[in-house]
């Protein structure tokens, strides 16, 4: 029985409104915004830090700095006193929000490394969400950026996600293979949902979810 979905997700793809729709249609609790605000609280920070370090990598120089002081002998004496909302600490800190989270009622997941947290639960179905670039840079326009931010945005977030579940998981993103059903959202919101849905419904039926090669469904 699906008790969890995962949304991962290309940036502009428009797959925040899809996990909202599918959450509502199921009755379920949407861990998006609700998994920020999560982490930041259990981390005693704003919620702007965590947006600013999740699923990225931390800069080059804060690494090496990190690891120097790591190997040197005063910064291993107060590195414990230091509580540092980095990239490390965020990740670890959403692996355990992530996991508590599947344990409780159905939930939906969007993004945070979710589908590779939870890739070996078999009540779980991952799902990837991506559209081409030039529908991904117009759905971030009519979500208030300039022309110059979208084309930024559409270029880079995506690319320091990759980074991410490089470093953390070392697989390249999105390993499609993760993954029952990857969908590209310019068929249409709705359509998408109805898909997620169907594709949980038969997988219900035949009683098992355990992760197979994903289904590439294209727009027209």
């Amino acid at each position: 029985m699906i008790r969890v979905i995962t949304i991962e997700r290309e940036y502009g793809s428009g797959a925040a409104d899809i996990a909202k729709r599918v959450a509502r249609r199921l009755g379920w609790k949407l861990w998006d915004e609700l998994l920020t605000n999560e982490i930041a609280r259990l981390m005693e920070c704003d919620c702007r830090v965590v947006e600013a370090h999740e699923e990225k990598r931390d800069p080059l120089f804060y690494r090496l700095l990190k690891a120097f002081m790591r190997g040197s002998h005063e910064g291993s004496l107060n590195a414990p006193r230091l509580k540092l909302a980095d990239t490390d600490c965020i990740r670890e800190v959403a692996e355990r929000v992530v996991k508590d989270a599947a344990e409780g009622s159905g939930c939906v997941i969007v993004g945070r490394g979710s589908a590779y947290y939870l890739q070996h639960r078999r009540d779980a179905f991952h799902v990837f969400v991506y559209a081409p670039f030039e529908e991904k840079v117009r759905r971030l326009e009519a979500g208030g950026k300039s022309e110059n931010e979208a084309l930024q945005a559409a270029e880079t977030v995506d690319r320091d996600r990759a980074a991410f579940i490089k470093q953390y998981f070392g697989v390249d993103w999105p390993d499609r293979y993760r993954f029952h059903l990857m969908i590209n959202s310019t068929i249409g919101e709705e359509t998408v949902v109805e898909t997620i849905l169907q594709g949980i419904a038969m997988l219900d039926k035949e009683g098992a979810a355990s992760p197979a090669p994903a289904q590439q469904l294209d727009g027209p």
